[in-house]
């Protein structure tokens, strides 16, 4: 039986998961109510079982039944700080929480792969790391489960790593798309106070306004991007939020504005942050106030790994049909923390339709919506693609153990803007000798039909909430 077969069987327990899932949404790096159902859920699968320490995470290894490396699959587990306006059965009993990203559906996806890889475990040629992730709506929490060596829980450095990402608008269910090179965007978040000298709103030369000074960084910050920033690696510079003064005719003393940055490769971000100080500090200079800057390196850019990118393809399409699975043809402006995990070993990140039957993709709410509504019918797809990922990972690795993807170095986000992981510039299929690729050694490479060329099929992936004052949100 297929692994997508085996996966619909376990439907009806999947969709009970996630749907308990739902209703009762955390927040943050403390799960304790999403941990129990987790660990529940993975009772009676052989796996050896380690808690977090500085957040609620789970992290759960199978052995295999030969000998070979680790692969690592992750699922993260938390909420967001929205109120739920899907109406659902299942719907948020917390107020001011709720499953708007679909995390609920990754979680789910998780258990459902550990379950299709434990009945298959005297064929892996290795061991599978799951990794049950909090915080990664803003926390770090990936970073946090890294240094506490869920890379290493195996006993060695597992040698890739996948994740996937539901979307409730873009995509039908069952539809995935990921590529090389960057996936996501990094993110930053920059606070900047302008300073002055208050006074009557009557005699502006009797004070110094922060406020033109203010409005006229925010303008010099939209120059800069366009004239300081390669098309081909981009940046997006938005000024989310500003803030001054009390009455129409009180000049205030300082006067303060929010932005985010997003950028797609080492290169440009460190281009980005030290023109952007430049810029504030000098319109501050030329307008005699002076600025203050917090600048938040949050997430880094989610960069792909070339050969695991066509060996992530390759085996969606075997999986989920040739016609289910594309190539992105281009990042997402959206930010994710297992940019963490990429940034230390080989892998892939993939994005999985997932917008309920009888609704218009085009024109879904989006992740991160509180009207956000995902469909069940996704759940076999992210447990079978994820479980399928690590059993052929596993046995490319038993096939060629010397592969190129050993070492993260190719997928330097230093080195892959944007521009170079095009698929005109860097193809999957160009960009590594044939027998080197993990691809190559993949069931699904050898098929026609994962070898036929597709269309492209952009994936819009989790775009941020607006902050609040009482919940961090993720970037």
């Amino acid at each position: 039986m297929s692994l997508l077969h085996d996966a619909h069987a376990l439907a009806p327990a999947l969709t009970a998961l996630r749907h308990a899932l739902h209703r009762e949404p955390e927040l943050g790096l403390d799960l304790p109510r999403t941990q129990a159902k987790v660990l529940a859920a993975l009772e009676g699968l052989g796996l050896e079982i380690t808690l977090g320490t500085a957040l609620s995470s789970v992290t759960a290894v199978l052995r295999g039944g030969r000998p070979g490396p680790a692969v690592l699959l992750r699922g993260d587990m938390d909420a967001l700080p929205v109120q739920e306006e899907t109406g659902l059965p299942y719907a948020s009993v917390l107020d001011g929480r709720m499953h708007a990203c679909g995390h609920d559906l990754h979680t789910t996806g998780l258990v459902g792969a550990a379950r299709l890889l434990a009945a298959r475990r005297e064929e892996l040629a290795g061991d599978v790391v799951f990794m049950f992730q909090p915080g990664e709506e803003g926390q770090g929490g990936a970073k946090i489960m890294i240094d506490e060596g869920v890379l290493d829980a195996a006993g060695e450095r597992v040698v890739a790593a996948y994740a996937l990402h539901v979307v409730s608008t873009g995509a039908p269910t069952g539809f995935a798309a990921t590529r090389p090179g960057p996936m996501l965007a990094a993110s930053d978040a920059v606070h900047v106070t302008v300073h002055g000298r208050g006074g009557h709103g009557s005699s502006p030369h009797s004070a110094t306004d922060p406020v033109p000074a203010m409005c006229a960084m925010v303008t010099a910050l939209q120059t800069l991007v366009t004239r300081e920033i390669d098309i081909f690696d981009p940046a997006v510079v938005t000024v989310g939020r500003l803030h001054a003064g009390t009455a129409a005719n009180v000049i205030p003393a300082a006067a303060h504005f929010d932005a985010t940055v997003r950028t797609f490769s080492d290169t440009t971000h460190a281009t980005v942050r030290a023109a952007f100080e430049r810029t504030v500090h000098g319109v501050a200079a030329a307008h005699g106030v002076r600025a203050e800057i917090d600048y938040v390196e949050q997430y880094p850019p989610t960069v792909n790994h070339t050969d695991e990118a066509a060996f992530a393809l390759a085996t969606a399409r075997d999986i989920l049909g040739a016609d289910h699975a594309f190539e992105a043809p281009k990042p997402m402006a959206g930010s994710e923390d297992f940019s963490f995990v990429l940034r230390e070993v080989p892998g892939a990140f993939v994005g999985l339709g997932a917008c309920p039957p009888g609704t218009d993709p085009a024109t879904a709410p989006m992740n991160h919506a509180p009207q956000a509504v995902y469909d069940d019918g996704a759940l076999p797809h992210a447990a079978a693609l994820l479980a399928g990922l690590a059993l052929r990972r596993l046995a490319a690795a038993a096939l060629s153990p010397g592969l190129p993807e050993a070492s993260p170095a190719a997928a330097s986000p230093a080195a892959a803007s944007p521009a170079a992981a095009s698929p005109a510039a860097a193809s999957p299929a160009a960009a590594s000798p044939a027998a080197a690729s993990p691809a190559a050694a993949s069931p699904a490479a050898a098929s026609p039909a994962a070898a036929s060329p597709a269309p492209a099929l952009p994936l819009p992936l989790p775009l941020p909430s607006p902050p609040t004052d009482e919940e961090p949100v993720r970037p």
